[in-house]
């Protein structure tokens, strides 16, 4: 009966400490709902007592210097998830299916589809490709569940990512799924409806926040480009109440087309340090925390209720988030910082969409490449350096050699895709940023390998040219989507990228 008691006691307090916490951001509506759900229920441990006493008392003074700290902490755990916040936020100023300039512009719990590769201004995510036909949007489930179309893709290569407000995938959509055409249902922590008829399987998130980015492969033909239209128009999704068990079809060509909100070199700043006290409350109140994370909620929850009525501490913790943001943060956009290292200087991780908490490399990656897929789903390969160390720069020559059956292997498909120096697009003259199994015209060599020039100027073998920004640094980024084992167990890794005097003479049949 006692240990009964103190368990009931123990949720009795951290419940209260979300729900006082709520008031910090009375108004916003969805902070205020967040606080009022109920705990997920945690194992209780021998110690749980002692370690897990009521949460600090914000009526104790605290120092600027421990407001700087938790701020500078929190700054970098919750980096991601504040981003997909910010995201949700966005969604809910739209009014229509549009296009924002060149990325897609959906309300919340809708998506829109590109009808073509991304363009190269698109400043939304770093780090696109141009492999695929894009979508995407922005889930605000506590308002609905949303039914998510699945249409006839036939042999054609396709994945749904939705992930949570952690950015971690919950949905196994696609054709290494083996999923069958329909309709989906993507329901919220809290939903407890019924799955309605019609509906083929229904995915909880975690958290009611998310993102939804379907991918689609597309040869670089226009053959492609025209037969790929009808299965896009079929990728739709809704709220819950507008499903009648009929597929919805959408021509997105006909969408409105607004101004291009985003302007600069870079990727959209999503999580402005200046603000991130102002919205943290709302982002833990939509994320309960994960085990062993109880203790880290109520520490910043605690300053963030003293910060709310003392404006010296929330200087202090804004200035703490921006201290994180430059010295912390800003250094893990380059790829070489960070991840698995493999041989000649390449990287990638083994937990992509599945980092609970794993705050380094689920930071990393949402820094410098957000949004990347379960790894069964793809893999990715990081590159900022050649073979001898030296940063990559379109001053120089490389090539990148595979020798004979040696291309990624894949079930579905790959690509060796170029980034300037702020993981876009680097403009040039025949609008090429990737080679890959979309090229139909790439020439081997009499050995059988394949040999890719990187390089500002064509080289002879224009076809097999991955042109590079002259002057400038660089990455190189390969993608292996529907991984083979020898991907997935490592014994398989990226070749060299080698500095050459002459990347253009060598002859290839």
């Amino acid at each position: 009966m006692g240990k009964t008691n103190d368990l009931s006691r123990r949720n009795v307090l951290l419940a209260g400490t979300f729900a006082g916490a709520s008031a910090l951001c009375i108004e916003d509506p969805l902070a205020s709902a967040r606080a009022q759900q109920e705990l997920r229920p945690i194992a209780p441990s021998p110690q749980w007592n002692h370690a897990l006493p009521p949460r600090p008392d914000p009526r104790v003074k605290i120092t600027e210097a421990y407001a700087r700290h938790v701020g500078r902490d929190a700054f970098f755990w919750a980096w991601p998830l504040v981003n997909i916040y910010n995201k949700r936020r966005g969604a809910e100023q739209s009014k229509e299916l549009a296009y924002a300039g060149p990325v897609p512009a959906a309300p919340l719990n809708r998506l829109v589809m590109l009808t073509d590769y991304v363009a190269p201004d698109e400043r939304l995510v770093a780090c696109p490709n141009q492999d695929v036909a894009y979508g995407g949007g922005s889930l605000g489930l506590e308002q609905s569940p949303v039914v998510i179309q699945v249409p006839d893709f036939g042999g054609r290569f396709w994945v749904y990512q939705l992930v949570d407000l952690r950015t971690d995938s919950f949905v196994q959509l696609g054709k290494m799924y083996g999923t069958t055409p329909g309709f989906y249902l993507i329901a919220g922590p809290n939903w407890q409806g019924d799955m309605p008829q019609g509906i083929s399987r229904v995915f909880r998130a975690t958290t009611d926040t998310g993102f939804v980015a379907p991918r689609v492969f597309m040869d670089d033909t226009a053959e492609d480009r025209q037969a790929i239209q009808p299965v896009l128009r079929q990728i739709m999704m809704y709220p819950l109440a507008e499903f009648d068990g009929r597929m919805q079809s959408i021509d997105w060509s006909t969408i409105a087309k607004l101004p291009n909100a985003s302007t600069g070199n870079g990727e959209v700043k999503w999580v402005p340090p200046e603000t991130f006290v102002d919205t943290l409350q709302a982002v833990l109140a939509d994320a309960p925390p994960l085990p062993g994370e109880e203790a880290r909620y109520a520490q910043v929850l605690t300053v963030l209720e003293v910060a709310k009525h003392d404006p010296t501490i929330k200087a202090a913790m804004t200035q703490g988030a921006a201290e994180s943001d430059e010295q912390l943060i800003k250094p893990l956009f380059e790829f070489r910082n960070w991840g698995r290292q493999l041989p000649h200087h390449w990287s990638t991780i083994s937990n992509e969409a599945a980092f609970g908490v794993d705050y380094f490399t689920r930071t990393a990656v949402a820094k410098s490449n957000i949004l990347v897929n379960a790894p069964n789903e793809t893999k990715y390969y990081y590159q900022d350096l050649d073979a001898s160390g030296a940063r990559l720069n379109g001053s120089n020559l490389y090539t990148v050699t595979f020798p004979k059956d040696q291309t990624p292997p894949v079930n579905g498909f790959w690509s060796l895709t170029l980034y300037n120096d702020h993981h876009f697009f680097a403009p040039n003259a025949i609008n090429r940023y990737s080679l890959g199994t979309k090229n139909k015209d790439l020439k081997y060599g009499s050995d059988g390998s394949l040999t890719l020039y990187v390089q500002s100027d064509p080289p002879l073998q224009y076809d097999n040219w991955l042109p590079a920004p002259k002057g400038s640094d660089f990455s190189l980024y390969v993608r292996a989507y529907w991984p083979k084992a020898a991907v997935q167990d490592g014994s398989w890794s990226p070749p060299p990228v080698m500095r050459t005097a002459d990347a253009g003479s060598r002859a290839l049949q």
